[in-house]
Formats: C-alpha cells, structure tokens, sequence
C-alpha cells in the first residue's frame, strides 16, 4: 500500500485536491519570497514563469510522452532559462521600474500562448496526464523548504541580503551584483516551472487566461502577507490564503472585498507581515540551544 492510498483512507479526495494545491502554490512562493523577499527585487510576472513550466511539461507528455520527472525538470529549467534571458536585460532596474518590466513579460507570454496552436490557443490544452499526487508535492515541498534554508544561510544567502538592504555597499564589499541577482531570478523561477507543471499534471487542462495577472499578484500576496524574506512566514501566508476561499465560499460574492479588508488591517498591524523578520534558521538555533540547556541541566542532576 503506498502513502497515498493511506492519505485516501483518512481524507476525501476535495482535501487531498486542497492539500496538493496548497504544496504546489508553496513550492511557486517560496521561489518569489527568493527573488522579492531575500533578493528585494519586486517581480509582478511570476505567473508567466508558472505557465511556462506548465506549457512545457504537459507539450512534452502529450506529444512525447516522457516520463513525468523528466517533463517535470524541463519545466524548470525552460522556467529558469527565460528567467535568464529576462534577468539580463531587466535586473539593472530597480523597484517600480523592474516591477512594470516583469508585468510586461507576464503580459507577453500570456499573448503569445494564446495565439500559439501548438499549447491550444483559445481554447487551452486538455488531455494532460494526471501525475501529481498529494505524496509527491509533500516531498517536493520539503525539499524546496530544506534548499531554501541551506541557501538562506549561505555564503551566496547572504550575499543576497546584502543587496537588498544595499547594493551598492554590498558591491564595495565584492559581491557581483547582477551575478547574484540573475542566479537568485533563475532559481527563483525554475521552482515556479516546477510548481506550473505539478498544477499542469494536477487540473489536466491549461489554459492562457489562468496565467494572468490576477495570478501573478496572487503569488506576491502569499509573500507578502506571510512577511517577505521568511520562510516561516511564506509558509504561513500561502496556507492562509489557499485556505481562505474554501472557509469563505459563504460570502464567494464579497471575497475579494475581504481580502482587501485583511490587507489593510495587517498594513496597518503588521505591516512587514504576519512572521516578517522571523528567520528559519534563527528558530532552529533557538530550538537547538533550549535542547542544549535542557540536556546540560539534566545531566548536572
């Protein structure tokens, strides 16, 4: 019996479809919370990343039929090379100026697939394979959380945090700024590539217009809310609000309204968000040293 048959005795198959959209819209945020909230550069195009992986993987399994972690990876890293091929001529801009060039893309992409035959114009693309399961996005959301950790308290993390609290200082001090910004946008979006072809193998249906800026401004809420830079608190931000349409469906009408009514509350409360400033790594520390305290205490007894 494998883990999922396992998740299907204990949960029906409307929160295991919750649960698995809930891990792949963390695996596309934890990628941004990279790009915007460690490397402070705003990007408003994450969804055309998302529906390149997506394009990508589900293309290369209807017309090729590749293995699923082999369509998978391709996702990324096409993901990853337009994020590249972006970063190079956009990472010199700064703050609002990035921020409209990443919304232009977004807007490119969009346009383009829907005018391609190839990914089904109009009228989407149907018949993907169903591959995503509940225990792959669990492994795969590990993962991401246990990368981005080992990254956040790196050399290069630091690196990263330095240009964005100054970049210039940060230069002074030999880091190589669009070095380090290019690699951090090229991560960043071969992990939403991935996340776009787990939701690509999920839904089995693509289409253009669910890659739009609502779903790019979505991304950037997870962050946002959670507090941009931590872990923890992408965490908590995405579960939040992937959870929140399911609690309001009584009020679906005046949803967006309540969303609106949150942001503001917590604009004004917390406004570096719900976990802003609090670092995994710094909880880990804190756990260690308390774990520590308690066995030198035991054995002074």
């Amino acid at each position: 019996m494998n883990m999922d048959s396992i998740f299907s005795m204990f949960l029906n198959d409307y929160y295991i479809q919750v649960l698995i959209m809930l891990g792949i819209y963390l695996i596309g945020a934890l990628g941004l919370n990279l790009i915007s909230g460690v490397t402070g550069q705003l990007s408003f195009g994450h969804a055309a990343f998302l529906s390149i992986g997506a394009y990508t993987s589900a293309i290369l399994s209807l017309r090729l039929h590749l293995p699923f972690p082999m369509v998978l990876l391709a996702g990324g890293f096409m993901a990853a090379l337009w994020g590249v091929l972006l970063g190079y001529p956009t990472l010199r801009l700064t703050g609002d100026y990035l921020g409209i060039a990443t919304l232009g893309f977004g807007e490119i992409v969009r346009v383009v697939f829907l005018n391609l035959s190839i990914t089904g114009g109009a009228l989407g693309l149907s018949g993907i394979p169903r591959y995503t399961t509940l225990t792959l996005v669990i492994v795969l959301v590990v993962l991401t959380v246990w990368a981005m950790y080992r990254l956040e308290n790196s050399r290069f993390g630091r690196a990263l945090v330095a240009i964005r609290e100054d970049e210039i200082a940060a230069e002074a001090m030999g880091v190589n700024i669009t070095t380090s910004k290019i690699t951090a946008f090229a991560i960043g979006t071969f992990l939403a590539g991935i996340s776009g072809g787990l939701y690509a193998h999920l839904i089995q249906y693509l289409n253009p217009q669910d890659f739009g800026f609502q779903k790019s401004f979505d991304f950037l809420t997870f962050v946002v809310l959670g507090g941009l830079g931590s872990i923890p608190g992408v965490i908590l931000g995405t579960t939040v609000l992937t959870l929140a349409p399911e609690f309001l469906r009584f009020v679906a009408e005046y949803r967006m309204m309540v969303y609106g009514a949150l942001m503001v509350i917590m604009m004004i409360f917390r406004p570096r968000g719900l976990l802003g400033g609090v670092k995994l790594t710094r909880l880990l520390s804190r756990r260690k040293v308390q774990n520590t305290g308690t066995s030198a205490a035991g054995g002074a007894n």
